[in-house]
């Protein structure tokens, strides 16, 4: 059974960066599609970047463009999101998912989950 764990969450001031990982076991991690997504207090949850199983597709949501990157090493089963610049619109907890298909901003497209880590950016 595939699983997902997050690390690298945790609270830092505004303009500094982060780096988020995600490990990934009980899978072929080198076939999957990986993304990012988050969740703010009181809204819902929503799409940061995503990039397909060979890392020549990636989509960015337009509020992080520039500023996070997203990365995976298909050696180690791991998904990585660096987030420079950080704002406190960026605080959220992020999550990783993954998905067979190819890459997608929608939730319905992501099979498995992590559990989530927090990332809080103080002004």
């Amino acid at each position: 059974q595939v699983q997902l764990t997050e690390s690298g969450g945790g609270t830092v001031q505004a303009g500094g960066s982060l780096g988020l990982s995600c490990g990934v076991s009980g899978g072929t991690f080198s076939r999957y599609t990986m993304a990012w997504f988050r969740q703010a207090p009181g809204k819902e949850r929503e799409f940061v970047a995503t990039i397909d199983w060979s890392s020549r597709t990636i989509y960015y949501a337009d509020s992080v463009k520039g500023r996070f990157f997203i990365s995976r090493e298909n050696a180690k089963n791991t998904a990585r999101l660096q987030m420079d610049s950080l704002n406190v619109e960026d605080t959220a907890v992020y999550y990783c998912a993954v998905s067979r298909g190819g890459p997608s901003r929608y939730q319905r497209y992501y099979e498995k989950w992590g559990q989530g880590t927090q990332v809080t950016v103080s002004s």
